[in-house]
């Protein structure tokens, strides 16, 4: 197995060849379109293509759902499918798009056993539209094989520690090096589908009776925790949720909406959220009460959404694009109360939200973003007052940019006191998150 294959950041955009004369256009409601699609965005990430790039978007609205589940079970399952296509193959495929779409029918097949006739069959015209449709042939039989030697070969898979926590080898070491009791249960979180978690928001209404309302609906849900947080215990629509376009609700991890319990501004505070996007806690600490509250994030793309879930929302900050590393450049010189420093990191708490960030990831990127979470919160200490508070988030598990980089940071700075520092993992209903509320000397 190649444990370490790595996206190639050189290779193109994986396009369709041009359709055989006598081959009719996939419908858009079939599985042999879903296979394509996600196909051609699996193999766009294995050539070092962000999922957040949007691909999923160009995909027409009746085959997205489906689409999507195959991405991103083919994307968290990589590992195995990897493994799998190396004992399947006399030789390495040339063709990455046919090595996608292999990889995406082989997820479909182990996830729908009782569809496997269908599936091969499906996959069989998706590879009709690559390569002029030379492929068929070797799908048909690659996928066929698997099929008669599944025993052998998941026997196979169980057996390989890598190939089982379906994690890069060196991720899976960083785990086990900082987790040597829990790692297990944290590889098999983060290889699950993701909980869909709720925030209400505390002007419309209130969680009980939004509870009911949901009741209502039909729709199976809990509380959780002791604020506004609620559970569904199966994801859907946005659009199913009641009252989600009169901002009654938004969709927000219960673990993310620590953040605004833990830094707990006062009333009328100055409060700077320095990475805001996409705005899920700016949005949170404003619905509990009235702040002076300033946003920023680097690109204009993502303050529009900061501005747009406000808006949904009936809540109002003042959004700016700037580098918040750079305060010389749109910092008034008036000190903030609050700083909430939700800093970039390697996301490897929320890794099942976005499955292409463990193959797209390379081990030197721990200190890389670990670099860039000191500059930021070296240059925004300076801002805050005396007495103020500054809360420290990643959503990683990674010790490097979390207990490590808090070390440092008070080693840096003698006027920095930790109040409360806390490493959460990931659960059944909420994501993992690192949190570290530092307090200004006097």
């Amino acid at each position: 197995m190649r444990k370490n294959h790595r996206p190639d950041s050189s290779s193109s955009t994986f396009a369709a060849a041009p359709r055989r004369p006598d081959s009719p256009p996939l419908a858009p409601d079939s599985l042999a379109f879903a296979l394509r699609h996600a196909a051609r965005i699996c193999a766009g990430v294995l050539a070092g293509q962000s999922l957040a790039e949007g691909q999923l978007a160009e995909v027409p609205a009746v085959a997205r759902p489906a689409v999507q589940d195959l991405v991103y079970g083919s994307l968290r399952s990589y590992g195995r499918g990897d493994f799998l296509l190396a004992r399947l193959l006399n030789r390495p495929l040339s063709d990455e798009a046919v090595r996608a779409l292999l990889l995406v029918a082989l997820y479909r097949l182990e996830t729908r056993p009782d569809a496997v006739h269908t599936v091969v069959d499906q996959a069989v015209i998706a590879a009709g539209e690559l390569a002029a449709g030379r492929c068929r042939g070797l799908v048909n039989a690659v996928l066929r094989q698997f099929l008669r030697q599944q025993p052998e070969l998941t026997a196979a898979a169980a057996a390989d520690p890598v190939v089982a926590a379906q994690l890069p080898d060196w991720w899976l070491a960083e785990l086990q090096r900082t987790y040597p009791e829990t790692w297990p249960a944290i590889a098999a979180a983060a290889n699950t589908p993701p909980p869909m978690g709720l925030r209400v928001n505390r002007r419309r209404v209130t969680r009980d009776r939004y509870l009911a309302e949901l009741a209502a609906a039909g729709i199976e849900a809990r509380p959780y925790g002791e604020a506004e947080a609620i559970h569904l215990l199966r994801p859907l629509p946005v659009e199913r949720l009641p009252d989600f376009a009169a901002g009654a609700v938004s969709v927000q991890d219960p673990g993310a909406q620590l953040a605004a319990a833990w830094l707990a501004p006062e009333a009328g505070m100055r409060v700077l959220d320095a990475c805001a996007a996409p705005g899920g806690k700016t949005a949170h600490l404003l619905e509990q009460l009235e702040l002076d509250l300033l946003a920023l994030d680097l690109k204009p793309s993502r303050c529009r959404r900061i501005e747009e879930n406000l808006g949904r929302l009936g809540l109002t900050a003042e959004v700016r694009v700037a580098n918040c590393a750079q305060p010389e450049k749109w910092w008034d010189g008036r000190p903030f109360d609050a700083i909430l420093a939700d800093v970039p990191c390697t996301a490897s708490g929320v890794v099942r939200r976005n499955p292409d960030a463990k193959w797209l990831r390379r081990p030197e990127d721990i200190a890389s973003f670990a670099a860039t979470q000191a500059r930021i919160v070296d240059a925004l200490w300076p801002l805050l007052r005396p007495g103020g508070r500054m809360l420290y988030a990643t959503c990683s598990l990674f010790a490097a940019e979390n207990g490590e980089q808090m070390e440092s940071f008070r080693q840096r700075h003698g006027d920095a006191r930790c109040l409360r520092q806390e490493q959460l993992l990931p659960t059944d209903a909420s994501d993992g998150f690192f949190y570290c509320l530092l307090e200004k000397a006097r």
